[in-house]
C-alpha cells in the first residue's frame, strides 16, 4: 500500500556543559559539592578545556595529559578509585578506620607506580602517546572528507615519518629525519589547518614598501607570516583567533603584523617610546620594564598615546601596591650597558643598575641627580662588592647557677 524511505545520521553524544558534568560527577560519586567549582575552574585555568556555547571543548593539552594518565597511572583516574576514596574518607571521619594505616596503604602503591614510571625513557613514553593519539593528531581524512593515504608522511621531504616530539616549550610534531629535515608543526588536531599551508610557505604578495615576498608558514608554535629581509627574515606570529583559520590571512593583515612592535608614541615624562605588541600572554603595551595588558587584540594597532600612558600608570600603581618598587625615572644607559633608574626605597632614594643599588647622598635629590653622578655612585658601590659586614655574634648567655634547695621545715609535734 505504501513505501517510505527515511535517512538517519548517527550523531555523537553532546559535549558536557558545566551543569551536565557536575551531574555526572554526582552520579559516579566523584568529589564533593564543595569541590565542583574549583575542579571546573582548574580545567579552564590550565587550558585543558575551553568553553564554547556553554560546552566544554577539550584542548590539545587536556588530551595529552589525559592520554598520559590513562596509560601510565590508569588506576588513579578510574571512576571507581576516586569514588572508593570518598567512601574511605567517610569511614575515617566516623572513627572506624585508622587514617595512618590508610595513608600508608595508599602511599606504598603510589610510590611503587611512580618508581616504575620514572625509570621509563622519554622515547618510550612518546611511543605510547603517538599510538594513543595517532588518530587525533594524524587524521586519515582532510578537511573536505577526502581520505589521506599516509597521514604520517612528512609533507616537506616526503621520506620521513611524522611523530610527536618533546621540546623546550612542550609537545610538537616533527619529522623522523631531523635534523636533515626541519619540518615541524604545532601539536594539534588541526592538521587540516597546518596541511592547508604549503611546507615552503603560501605566497601572500609583495610588501608595498620593500617589495619583498611575504609568506604564510607554519611551525611548532602554529602559523606565522614571514618576509625575507636580508640574511635574517622577519617573522610575526598570528593571534590566537587567526591561528584557527590561517588561510583567511590577507596581505594587508600580514603587513600590519610584520610592522610590530608598533611605537605608540613618546612617554611625556622621560620621552622614552611606548611600544604595542603581542606576547606570550596576549596583547600589551610596554614602557621600559613596565608591561600592561590590552583586552582587545586590535588595540595593538589602534591604541593612542593618552590611553597607553594611563594603562602604564595604572600598572605601576598596582605594582607599588603589591610591594614592587616602581622607578621614579630613568636617567640613561650605563657605559657597560643597561638602564640606570632612580627608585624611592625604605631607607631613602637610590639609583639602580642591574643588581647594584647605590644610595643617594643626603644633599642630592632624585630630581637633581644626573647620569654622571649615578654612574660614579654605582661604580663605587660595585667596586666594594656590595657586601655587608657580618653582624657580630652575641656572646652566649651565662647559665644561671641552680637555686639552692630550701631545707625542709621541722615537723610540729
Amino acid at each position: 500500500l505504501k513505501a517510505e524511505a527515511s535517512q538517519h545520521f548517527t550523531t555523537p553524544p553532546p559535549r558536557f556543559t558545566e551543569a551536565s558534568l557536575v551531574k555526572k560527577l554526582e552520579e559516579l560519586g566523584i568529589g564533593r559539592p564543595s569541590t565542583y567549582a574549583s575542579t571546573l575552574s582548574t580545567l579552564e585555568d590550565r587550558d585543558y578545556v575551553r568553553i564554547e556555547k556553554k560546552q566544554l571543548i577539550p584542548e590539545d593539552k587536556g588530551r595529552l595529559v589525559t592520554a598520559f594518565l590513562e596509560n601510565f597511572f590508569r588506576r588513579y583516574v578510574e571512576y571507581d578509585f576516586t569514588a572508593g576514596l570518598e567512601e574511605k574518607l567517610d569511614i575515617i571521619s566516623d572513627g572506624k578506620l585508622d587514617w595512618k594505616a590508610f595513608l600508608k596503604e595508599f602511599w606504598q602503591q603510589f610510590a611503587a607506580d611512580i618508581d616504575e614510571t620514572k625509570d621509563l625513557r622519554v622515547s618510550a613514553v612518546l611511543d605510547v602517546l603517538n599510538e594513543e593519539l595517532g588518530a587525533y593528531v594524524f587524521p586519515r581524512q582532510d578537511a573536505d572528507g577526502n581520505p589521506i593515504e599516509n597521514p604520517r608522511q612528512c609533507p616537506l621531504c616526503k621520506e620521513g615519518e611524522l611523530s610527536m616530539k618533546l621540546g623546550r616549550f612542550g609537545a610538537f610534531v616533527g619529522c623522523s629525519r631531523h635534523p636533515e629535515c626541519k619540518f615541524t608543526r604545532q601539536f594539534s588536531a588541526d592538521g587540516d589547518a597546518a596541511a592547508a599551508i604549503n611546507p615552503d610557505g603560501n605566497e601572500l604578495g609583495l610588501h608595498p614598501d620593500t617589495g619583498e615576498m611575504i609568506y604564510l608558514k607554519t611551525g611548532r608554535f602554529g602559523p606565522y607570516v614571514e618576509m625575507a629581509n636580508g640574511e635574517k627574515p622577519k617573522r610575526a606570529s598570528l593571534t590566537k583567533a587567526e591561528k584557527e583559520n590561517p588561510q583567511d590571512i590577507t596581505l594587508d593583515r600580514a603587513v600590519e603584523l610584520l610592522m610590530l612592535p608598533r611605537e605608540v608614541g613618546k612617554h611625556p615624562e622621560d620621552n622614552e617610546p611606548i611600544l604595542a605588541n603581542f606576547g606570550r600572554f596576549g596583547p600589551y603595551v610596554q614602557h621600559g620594564k613596565t608591561y600592561a595588558n590590552l583586552k582587545d587584540p586590535n588595540d595593538v594597532f589602534t591604541i593612542g598615546l593618552n590611553h597607553a600612558v594611563t594603562l602604564i600608570a595604572d600598572k605601576r600603581a598596582k605594582q607599588g601596591a603589591r610591594g614592587g618598587a616602581a622607578a621614579l625615572k630613568t636617567l640613561g644607559d650605563h657605559p657597560d650597558g643597561g638602564a640606570i633608574e632612580v627608585f624611592e626605597g625604605r631607607y631613602g632614594p637610590y639609583v639602580k643598575h642591574g643588581k647594584t643599588n647605590a644610595t643617594l647622598p643626603k644633599d642630592v635629590t632624585p630630581d637633581a641627580v644626573t647620569l654622571e653622578q649615578a654612574i660614579e655612585l654605582i661604580n663605587a658601590k660595585a667596586s666594594k662588592g656590595g657586601k655587608k659586614t657580618p653582624a657580630k655574634k652575641k656572646a652566649p648567655a651565662k647559665k644561671k647557677a641552680p637555686a639552692k634547695k630550701k631545707a625542709p621545715a621541722a615537723k610540729k609535734d
